[in-house]
């Protein structure tokens, strides 16, 4: 298996490194930002033919390795069709929309880490892949868990799929977040992750845009998707069918297991929503075949109340059009705000809903795409900076 790694400096590009290491796989292309640093030591290790890097370090990438037998270049989206078993794209947020959609144009099969190309465009995600024979099977934990439940079952005698949320660290209190800070925010109870992604654990945003992305993958409604809080997170996701049976996918919180899934499964995987085919399981990740199932398991209902952005998400999700993409450019902007100390932690869903309220509605081509991103964006920023009360 050769693959592309795009984010590969990243919490999940670092991690399917592991696996390819312990798969014996090859990495034909290393896409990376800007930490030159790791991505050296990366280069090192795997001797890809081409690196990607931002290009605000491409200058500083090309002294450093100039030495090296690599063609250096600065755009992720031209990484993503070269030749590849399977392309990897760990990249975080709006910037991994581009090369999602130029590798399925390419024929190329995609694990695909990021949650985004789904939630703001996934129509034009399933032209592209018809139109360019590219196949595409989603990495997340819960994704993944709902591919491996619906393989062998019949889309139609799904009744309700379910995601669970670990409820973030701030599940069991307290009462008022207002006051809570970044630092708290970032203690995830469960995974390890980046800083984006925890903050939008800690909001129950991330489960909201797991949600969307869930119904764009399967091709469900969003009254089909719920959400339950499982503060173990050994339960991934489940399927309940129209017969009454429910069908689970559980076991350790490791991502290695979902991306080992995904890569295997890539090159055979979906052309349309919904369109899940059998996948054959790699080796054994050895630390876990011993993996005990013991302990009690608890399941409850989110609390929609005190974190209101898993609400904005079905809202966005159920408008359609170009709402998702509003939702998400305002949470990407909300959440290094809170980071910053610019906003409170209850600014974040204050701040996204005032975006979702002045939406501009519209049809969702790539062109509007683009351009409400930009919109939502730029007004997200002036909330951030003259108050989102005001």
């Amino acid at each position: 298996m050769n693959l592309t790694v795009l984010g590969s400096t990243g919490s999940i590009g670092t991690q399917t490194l592991d696996v390819a290491r312990e798969r014996g796989w090859t990495v034909g292309v290393l896409a990376a930002g800007r930490n030159l640093d790791l991505l050296a030591a990366q280069i090192a290790e795997w001797r890809p033919a081409v690196v990607s890097v931002d290009g605000s370090v491409y200058a500083e990438a090309s002294a450093r390795f100039s030495s090296l037998d690599i063609r250096l270049i600065a755009d992720p989206t031209e990484a993503a069709t070269l030749p590849a078993d399977v392309v990897v794209n760990a990249m975080s947020g709006l910037p991994g929309l581009a090369p999602t959609r130029a590798a399925l144009e390419s024929g190329r099969a995609v694990a695909l880490a990021t949650k985004e190309a789904m939630v703001t465009a996934a129509a034009l995600i399933w032209e592209a892949a018809a139109r360019g024979g590219g196949r595409l099977v989603p990495i997340d934990s819960e994704h993944t868990g709902v591919y491996q439940c619906l393989n062998g079952e019949a889309l139609e005698d799904v009744a309700e799929v379910i995601l669970t949320a670990s409820g973030g660290p701030f599940r069991d209190g307290p009462a008022d977040l207002s006051g809570v800070t970044p630092a708290q925010a970032l203690k995830h109870p469960s995974w390890s992750m980046g800083q984006k992604i925890t903050i939008d654990s800690a909001t129950l945003m991330n489960k909201g845009l797991e949600v969307m992305e869930c119904a764009s993958l399967y091709g469900l409604p969003l009254s089909q998707v719920g959400v339950v809080v499982h503060p173990q997170s050994l339960v991934h996701a489940a399927v309940r069918f129209r017969d009454g049976s429910l069908k689970a996918q559980f076991g350790p919180a490791d991502m290695r297991l979902a991306i080992a899934y995904a890569v295997d499964a890539a090159p055979d995987g979906m052309t349309r929503p919904g369109d899940v085919r059998a996948a054959r399981r790699g080796a054994a990740v050895g630390e876990h075949l011993g993996w005990p199932m013991r302990g009690t398991w608890e399941f409850r209902e989110p609390d929609h109340a005190r974190f209101p952005c898993l609400g904005l998400a079905y809202r966005a999700g159920e408008a359609g059009g170009l709402l998702p993409a509003a939702l998400n450019a305002a949470d990407e902007v909300a959440v290094p705000a809170f980071l910053a100390g610019q906003i409170g932690f209850t600014d974040i869903p204050r701040l996204i809903g005032r975006v979702l309220d002045e939406t501009p509605a519209g049809t969702l081509t790539w062109d509007t795409l683009e351009e409400v991103q930009a919109w939502a964006t730029a007004r997200a920023h002036e909330l951030v900076n003259g108050g989102v009360n005001s």
